[in-house]
């Protein structure tokens, strides 16, 4: 079938104004000449197969979809989410933006190749029209879904929406009040990201959150949800609740000693234990009316210290430039569960030491790097 050199000549043009790089930008980083690019938007001259690769790999994207009508790549979620957040969202926070989905492709590859990962795709159906408990429903549905007890609390949130079957990633953003957002992918599905830079015990919040739109909105392509949100959205209501119960249910909070009586150090405590802020806490006993607005307060007041707090994918047992290392990878995205797949299938002869590379974010020469940091070994099979 013979290349639709208009649709491919839009195409590139839309991508290219998304993530707001001009022509020069795009010469520079893929080789292509600018008044080439000229040539290929206006559709005035048919590329290479090579050209179709390049572009591919600099717009982070499948090269099918230049050359084919499917929908094989995130396009229009993009151009959906530019278009409503473009003020909100740098140069920057766009390109890490299509990393992030370029890494739920590459995730869903690898386990449609076998690799392991044990998932249970879990959905809800709504009942009712009463978002608040909806979302509460939803929560409970989904931890005993995934074996939780009543008063057990999740250890690892990031793990638990990935054995659902949706892609969650953390990744720094140059805009800090963008706490995460959550993308329909065309084929990856159902694509949660969450903002590096935010407090972890946020970033579980966060997670949680945006797992519940993944859950309960599926109606939507994108939602992008901010630290300071429209208490009036009944969608983001129900996240939250969402969030809420499935971080502290009322198992939990039923569980508490003496649950009505408060002090600093017990809300500190008892946040830590249940690794959320103190906020979270307060919010959980307020709506539970376990607590009146005096307690309540005194709790928010609190601060659950940072020594205290450890991400699970950056354990305290790392220290000096390997805890560096490590920090910087988690900045990119690469978070310990995705890195494993990737030298799953490179080790299982799936993806090539070139392939693995790209699928990491990687020159090939930086790989031993993060072999190192992950404590894996390297080949160089052909």
């Amino acid at each position: 079938m013979p290349l639709d050199l208009g649709l491919f000549a839009k195409k590139l043009a839309r991508y290219r104004q998304q993530f707001q790089a001009d022509y020069e930008k795009v010469s520079q980083n893929t080789g292509i000449p600018r008044e080439k690019l000229i040539a290929l938007e206006q559709a005035s001259l048919e590329p290479t197969g090579d050209d179709i690769l390049i572009l591919a790999d600099y717009f982070k994207c499948d090269y099918k979809f230049f050359v084919s009508n499917e929908m094989l790549a995130p396009f229009e979620q993009t151009e959906t989410l530019f278009r409503m957040y473009g003020d909100e969202l740098s140069s920057e926070d766009r390109w890490a933006i299509q990393e992030f989905l370029f890494l739920c492709e590459c995730e869903d590859y690898l386990l449609s190749q076998g690799s392991a990962r044990p998932t249970r795709p879990f959905s809800f159906a709504k009942r009712g029209r009463y978002y608040k408990k909806q979302g509460v429903e939803a929560a409970g549905a989904l931890r005993n879904h995934l074996g939780y007890r009543g008063s057990e609390v999740a250890s690892n949130v990031y793990d638990d929406f990935r054995k659902a079957a949706i892609h969650v990633f953390r990744r720094s953003l140059k805009n800090s009040k963008i706490s995460g957002l959550c993308i329909k992918h065309p084929t990856a599905g159902k694509c949660v990201l969450v903002n590096y830079d935010e407090d972890i015990y946020r970033q579980r919040f966060t997670v949680s959150h945006e797992g519940g739109h993944a859950i309960l909105d599926d109606e939507r392509d994108v939602s992008v949800s901010f630290q300071k949100w429209d208490s009036k959205d009944l969608s983001e209501i129900r996240a939250n609740a969402f969030a809420a119960s499935y971080l502290i249910p009322s198992a939990v909070l039923e569980a508490i000693p003496d649950k009505t009586s408060w002090s600093g150090p017990k809300a500190v405590d008892w946040s830590n234990r249940l690794k959320v802020n103190t906020g979270t806490l307060a919010n959980a006993l307020g709506e539970g009316e376990f607590i009146d607005k005096e307690a309540e307060r005194l709790i928010k007041s609190c601060t659950v210290p940072k020594e205290l707090k450890v991400d699970p994918e950056l354990p305290s047992t790392l220290t000096g430039r390997s805890r560096a290392r490590k920090t910087e990878t988690l900045k990119r995205g690469l978070s310990d569960s995705y890195v494993r797949l990737c030298f799953e299938a490179y080790h299982g002869e799936v993806v090539t030491s070139g392939r693995l590379a790209e699928m990491l974010l990687v020159a090939p020469h930086e790989l031993p790097k993060v072999a190192k940091v992950y404590g894996r070994s390297l080949y160089y099979a052909s």
